[in-house]
């Protein structure tokens, strides 16, 4: 699909979980799915958002893998490991500024999500695109982006001092022009009795 790209927008996920149930039933991934829902802010809201790997420019889990059993194709997209090749390190779980990569134990293989490249690389749309019912996930040309929303995707991440550019789009405010990730935002604090 040429001129198709994958946005996120975390205010559109009603948490309903039927991307997780599609992804499951991708031929490529053994029944396991490969996308996740968390909550953004669990303690204080029931706000939830999709989770699938971003497929970024430089991949940190292809860079910090010693058996080289990870590959970005040339349209971007960055595969999960090459069985033969995966040794189970989980070197590429742990190098994940987005926390996507999961290591199966049960296969000894890192499986992640693949944009349903089974499906895309003929023309389809990713599974979990194709059963959102709230356009949470999109698989869509980037113009219908721009007619159809109010929210500007965005494909800029700062952790830290470390950006990181991707090939899936998440959905911000127009005046937004990366998403700052502080680890610090998410841990949890006690709350101190007086």
């Amino acid at each position: 699909m040429f001129g198709y790209e994958f946005f996120i927008d975390p205010e559109r996920c009603i948490g309903c979980q039927a991307c997780v149930n599609a992804c499951a039933e991708c031929d490529t991934h053994k029944g396991v799915p490969m996308i996740t829902i968390d909550y953004l802010d669990r303690a204080h809201s029931i706000a939830t958002v999709p989770a699938i790997c971003m497929h970024c420019d430089d991949p940190t889990c292809a860079e910090v893998c010693p058996a080289d059993a990870i590959k970005k194709g040339e349209d971007g997209v960055v595969q999960s490991a090459l069985k033969p090749r995966c040794i189970a390190c989980s070197n590429c779980v742990l190098a994940c500024p987005f926390g996507i990569p999961k290591m199966q134990s049960k296969l000894e293989l890192m499986m992640k999500c693949d944009m349903c490249y089974d499906r895309t690389s003929v023309g389809k749309r990713p599974m979990c695109a194709t059963v959102c019912p709230s356009q949470a996930l999109a698989y869509v040309p980037p113009e219908r982006i721009e007619r159809e929303r109010r929210e500007k995707p965005v494909n800029i991440f700062q952790f830290g001092n470390q950006t990181v550019t991707t090939k899936v789009y998440m959905m911000l405010p127009p005046e937004e022009k990366a998403l700052a990730v502080d680890v610090v935002d998410f841990m949890w604090e006690k709350e101190i009795e007086a």
